[in-house]
């Protein structure tokens, strides 16, 4: 079992950035994706970028495309998310989870492993 722990959200104005922090306990397969989900009041979880374990390969939302970047730290068993240029659309809890390396990385329905999530709200 994965065990994940998120950090870093909090209360931003618009324009604004943060940086997401996922502690990751130790992976059964060095080439797990690693991904980060959000999840509005009344609305559907859902992908926001995500990051092969051993390959770095990285994946994103059209929406959050070149305002995000998603990163890890081998030595700190550690995922980021740097999230720059917010918007109050992207309040949120953000949430880090894990899957094996032949899931589809870009569906919450193909995670096992997941955080508690963390609060990000930006005020316009």
């Amino acid at each position: 079992q994965v065990q994940l722990e998120e950090s870093g959200g909090g209360l931003v104005q618009a324009g604004g950035s943060l940086r997401l922090s996922c502690a990751v306990s130790e992976l059964p397969f060095r080439n797990y994706g690693m991904g980060w989900f959000r999840q509005a009041p009344g609305k559907e979880r859902e992908f926001v970028a995500a990051i092969r374990w051993k390959t770095a390969t990285t994946f994103y939302a059209n929406s959050v495309k070149d305002r995000f970047t998603i990163s890890r730290d081998n030595a700190k068993n550690a995922v980021y998310l740097q999230m720059n240029s917010l918007k109050p659309e992207d309040s949120a809890v953000y949430y880090c989870g894990a899957c094996s390396p032949t899931a589809s990385i870009h569906s919450a329905s193909a995670y096992d492993n997941w955080g508690q999530g963390t609060q990000v709200t930006v005020s316009s």
